[in-house]
């Protein structure tokens, strides 16, 4: 009994360590660089469900400390269907908040304005992207409801489940989804390939037919 205890609890260790990890990743944000080429688009994306928060920073990096004015940048956001989100131009930072109303690939874009394209030297920004429970502010929940501490943890923690609970349904429908196209296509390309062997017999056929009668007209058979 006592081995079958052990054996359960070391079988829980490695799935509670795994939980805990993809939490704090989840909690956990980072701002990633890129280079914008002087004469061209940069562009990241990401696939968001719906109703998920959006929060994002965007700044010029200096290149150096000389003192020269940083290079103006444009951006600009859209949804999975196209629809405007954010734009900015001629500006050296900025940021852009919203609530994400389609499923997909959310693209974000950036590109040196034509002023500055004549230098042909790239331009660094430093975008820090959040979505869903790390764009929460856990400092007004905190003011709010009046808790800190250990209750504050684990009410992260308990939106950090939530949010890999919705992200596992997302992703079972997306796969409900993609399953069932493919079946469909499958299907269109059964009837289409017995539709074009049917196509050939019958071509076959009437060759056939066609050179039978010619060759009785000409009296060759």
């Amino acid at each position: 009994m006592a081995k079958d205890i052990n054996l359960s609890s070391r079988t829980r260790n490695p799935l509670l360590l795994f939980l805990c990890f993809t939490i704090l990743m989840l909690l956990r944000t980072e701002a990633v660089w890129l280079n914008i080429p002087s004469k061209g688009t940069k562009c990241m994306s990401e696939e968001i469900q719906s109703h998920v928060v959006v929060l994002a920073d965007y700044y010029v990096v200096a290149d150096d400390g000389k003192g020269h004015q940083p290079q103006t940048i444009s951006a600009k956001v859209t949804s999975p269907y196209g629809n405007n989100l954010h734009q900015n131009e001629n500006v050296t930072h900025g940021q852009f908040a919203f609530t994400t109303t389609e499923s997909g690939n959310y693209l974000a874009c950036f590109w040196v304005d034509p002023k500055h394209q004549e230098g042909g030297v790239d331009t660094t920004i430093s975008l820090e992207w959040r979505t869903g429970i790390a764009a929460k502010d856990w400092d007004s929940v905190a003011r709010k409801e009046k808790i800190e501490g250990v209750e504050l943890e684990l009410r992260k923690l308990e939106g950090a489940v939530e949010a890999i609970r919705d992200n596992l349904i997302y992703l079972k429908n997306r796969e409900e989804e993609m399953r069932e196209v493919s079946e469909t296509t499958n299907a269109r390309v059964a009837w289409f390939s017995i539709l074009s062997l049917s196509v050939c017999i019958s071509v076959a056929v009437l060759q056939l037919w066609y050179l039978k009668r010619f060759f009785r007209k000409k009296k060759l058979i």
